[in-house]
């Protein structure tokens, strides 16, 4: 009898983690994949997908299962997968992150939104969505989403079993960091414990059919004139999918706009507009900061002097309430706001 609930053309089981780097998903699927070749004797295979610049920037692990009498010989990336973990679901915005999810496929969120929101976020008609706040559980434990992330993956993977997982948790962190051990398995059993499930009953009508992803730009479709438009160009880009759960929180009545905040900031993220000081001379007033651009590195809170930057535990919708656009301060110099 087959310990695994599907299979695909090829006999694999396969999940596929969708991140940012500095979560922790490469950790993740590295023991994820050890759990179930140690604990049940499975083939499995794991490798991960990330740019130079690993932190904040988009990353993929890949695991796969199969039975014992089954050899893996594929270790390309997994493009349709079984299960789908999103550990941060800013990334929606500029990855498709459940593309490729196979009928009756598991979707997992770390999220604290309701499933609706977040299903029609990702474009989800069908199949199982999963929900868990991986980031209060690391918060309030003072550990990662990863491990949190790990403990609701085990819920839905009902096949591998959560003791075989405890186990390589005590042996990963013992190594380095024997004082997380406790803190991760209880991490690890909160997000088994805490994880909800919402079955879609839609019929798929809008959803589109698997397709491969292709080069944006080549050389037959690139912009005249060598125009770049992707991620990464200073008009376009948008940071808040490297946030790991923290912005920093401007408070005016302390400010006294020294810039050193400015200073630090890897990403130019504060506005500033010109004005006059009491004496009436010429100086630049700090009106907020553009969180289109910020990726919550906090350097700025570190260097505030006066606690007028602080860390806040971002909250849905934050970030678009209070942005200051970057153009601000340019359109109420030539009068237009």
């Amino acid at each position: 009898m087959s310990i695994l609930p599907d299979k695909n053309e090829l006999g694999f089981y396969e999940i596929r983690l969708e991140s940012i780097g500095g979560l922790g998903a490469n950790l993740a699927g590295k023991m994820l994949a050890e759990t179930g070749v140690i604990g049940l004797g499975l083939n499995g295979s794991n490798f991960a997908s990330y740019g130079s610049e690993k932190k904040g920037s988009p990353v993929k692990s890949f695991i796969r299962f199969c039975e014992p009498g089954v050899e893996i010989r594929d270790h390309s990336p997994i493009e349709q997968p079984h299960v789908i973990g999103v550990f941060h679901e800013a990334l929606y915005k500029s990855v498709d992150v459940v593309n490729g999810l196979r009928p009756g496929g598991i979707v997992l969120v770390n999220s604290i939104r309701e499933f609706g929101d977040v299903a029609r976020d990702l474009r989800m008609t069908r199949g199982t969505l999963a929900i868990v706040d991986a980031l209060k559980i690391a918060v309030e434990e003072k550990t990662k989403v990863n491990t949190a992330m790990l403990g609701a993956l085990f819920r839905i993977c009902s096949f591998l079993d959560p003791e075989a997982m405890r186990t390589v948790i005590r042996k990963t962190f013992e190594k380095k960091s024997p004082q997380l051990v406790e803190s991760n398995l209880r991490t690890f059993n909160r997000g088994y414990e805490e994880v909800r499930f919402q079955t879609l009953e839609g019929d798929g009508s809008g959803e589109t059919e698997f397709r491969r992803a292709e080069p944006m730009l080549g050389y037959l479709t690139q912009e005249p004139g060598g125009i770049l438009t992707v991620t990464a160009n200073s008009v376009l880009k948008d940071l808040s999918g490297s946030r790991q759960g923290y912005l920093p929180e401007w408070h005016s009545d302390k400010c006294i706009h020294c810039a050193a905040c400015d200073t630090v900031c890897p990403d130019l993220c504060f506005v500033w507009e010109k004005g006059a000081d009491k004496r009436g001379n010429p100086q630049m007033f700090l009106q907020g900061i553009d969180y289109q651009y910020c990726k919550g590195c906090l350097k700025c809170v570190e260097a505030c002097p006066t606690e007028a930057l602080t860390e806040l535990l971002e909250a849905n919708q934050y970030a678009e309430r209070n942005r200051v656009p970057q153009h601000f301060a340019y359109l109420t110099t030539k009068g237009e706001i």
